[in-house]
Parts: C-alpha cells; structure tokens; sequence
C-alpha cells in the first residue's frame, strides 16, 4: 500500500440518501483496523454518513454507494446536493469512489435513461449500460482477479485471492469516451442517454492531479474465454470481458457491491489512494 502518514486525520464521508451507505462504513472501519496494525505509520481515521453540502465539506473522500441512482439523483436534487458533490468530484477533484448505482453517477454519460429522468455527477470519462445484467433476480455472484489488490500484499494476507463480487442489477462501462474538459458532446446525441454538465478544475487546488486518461482496472471474462476456434475468438473480442472497473484521476468506480462481501480488501486499497491524495493536497497548500 501507499506509505501512511503519522498523525494525520482524515474524514472519509458516505454519502447517505439513499442505498447501502451502512455497510460501506463497517467495512471502511474494518479497513482501517488492517492498515493501524501492519503499517507503523498511524493515522487517525474518521468515516461519517454525508446528507447534506456542510458534512460533505468535512470530507477528504468519499463514497457513493450501491442503491437506486434515481432514487439518489433524485434525493441529492431535493436536497441541493447535487451541485456540491459535482464541485467536490470535479472541481476539487478530492477522491471519490462509486459503487454500482455510485458508478452510473460519476459517468460523464449514462444510457438507458430519459432525459429529464436523472442527473449524473460526473468525474469518470466513460458511457455506462445501466442494468446491463438484467433485473434483480438475475443477480448473480463472480470470482475477480483484480490486478491492483496485489500491490496491498502486506496488509491483507488474502491478497492474492480471488475477490467474490456481487452483481446487483449491475451497471458496465461499455465504453470508454475521449477525454474532454467540457462536455461529451457526441453522447448527447444518442437516444436515451444523458451526460453530466460541464465542470472545470479550480485554479490552485491540487495542481499536480491532471484530467487523466481512463484505466481499467478490472473486466468480467465474457463469452470469447470459453471459445477456442481463433477466428471466432476474435470476432467475438469486443464480448470478452465486460469492464467493471475504472479509474480517472481522483475518481474510483465499480459495478459491483464490495460493501456486500464482507471482504475488505478494495476498501483498504481505496483508503491508501486517498491517504496519498490527502498528503500531495496538504502538501501543496
């Protein structure tokens, strides 16, 4: 994991109008129980529920969870939210995590949605299928290797097995866009699609953190794994892995539910970006 500072505090916030925000604390505290017992840099960690823009100014990350992202968009609308996270995620640029209804928010373009139905956040350049899965009772669990969770070797013995992910009504990124510093304007066109509005970064806060290109960083095997013929292996590549995680930037999205395993792992991983994050902002200011 990234180096951890000493005596340094930092509040993590989920945000909580919707969806399964108390789950993602409990693993977030157990989390930070793993990295206070195998780092000898300590750091003193504090995880809220966010509801409204004064709580969301405490935080120095956060997480949307998985949920209805209606409902939340919805919620977050009401409540005058919306435009306090789009500042936090694109303007500030501050880490922030999205899980399945999460990751359909932070996408710059969603499909299968009116317009009018919902607001996006923003912050992940990608076009996401929502419920590409199907409905709830077509949820299903996969075994992922996730590439990344071997760099926290040290803190989590289990890191080198496979991590049980839990779909639910799932979204997928089912592509990747250019990345832009206004508007996809090409999404805008497409039936049924909606895109985020437009955000700049603010002058002098976090200077050394670009408008980064797109990152994989997993894919669920598709049909092409199991076929053997060559030529039908390859025209079947564009299926052979759904991409079920992406990272840009500050911003950290995944179709799944880690908050439901009761596996830790990528909550540990997550809290080490943000620890580095947190050290390069306070640095620089």
């Amino acid at each position: 994991m990234g180096s951890l500072g000493q005596n340094v505090d930092v509040t993590v916030g989920v945000l909580a109008l919707q969806g399964a925000f108390n789950e993602h604390v409990q693993l977030l505290r157990e989390a930070a129980q793993t990295i206070a017992t195998t780092d000898m840099d300590q750091r003193s960690w504090t995880f809220k529920e966010v509801r409204n823009k004064l709580e969301l100014a405490s935080c120095d990350a956060l997480i949307i969870p998985g949920g209805e992202s209606t409902a939340i968009s919805l919620v977050a609308q009401r409540c005058n939210m919306l435009e306090p996270l789009r500042d936090f995620v694109k303007v500030l640029r501050k880490p922030t995590w999205g899980t399945c209804a999460g990751l359909i928010l932070l996408a710059e373009a969603a499909n299968q949605t009116k317009k009018g139905g919902q607001e996006l956040i923003g912050g992940l350049d990608v076009r996401v299928n929502r419920n590409h899965f199907g409905r709830q009772i077509e949820s299903f669990q996969a075994n992922l290797d996730l590439p990344f969770l071997k760099t926290a070797g040290k803190d989590f013995d289990t890191a080198q097995k496979p991590f049980r992910a839990i779909f639910i009504r799932a979204p997928i990124v089912e592509k990747v866009l250019p990345t832009v510093t206004g508007v996809q304007e090409d999404e805008a066109q497409l039936e049924e699609t909606v895109i985020a509005p437009s955000r700049k970064i603010a002058q002098g806060v976090a200077k050394d953190i670009k408008l980064a290109d797109v990152e994989i960083m997993a894919t669920l095997p598709g049909r092409a794994a199991a076929v053997k013929d060559d030529e039908a292996k390859e025209r079947l590549d564009a299926e052979a892995g759904d991409i079920i995680a992406v990272r840009q930037a500050n911003v950290f999205g995944t179709s799944f539910h880690p908050e439901l395993t009761g596996d830790p792992r990528i909550h540990g991983w997550w809290l080490a970006q943000v620890a580095e994050a947190v050290d390069r902002r306070r640095h620089i200011s």
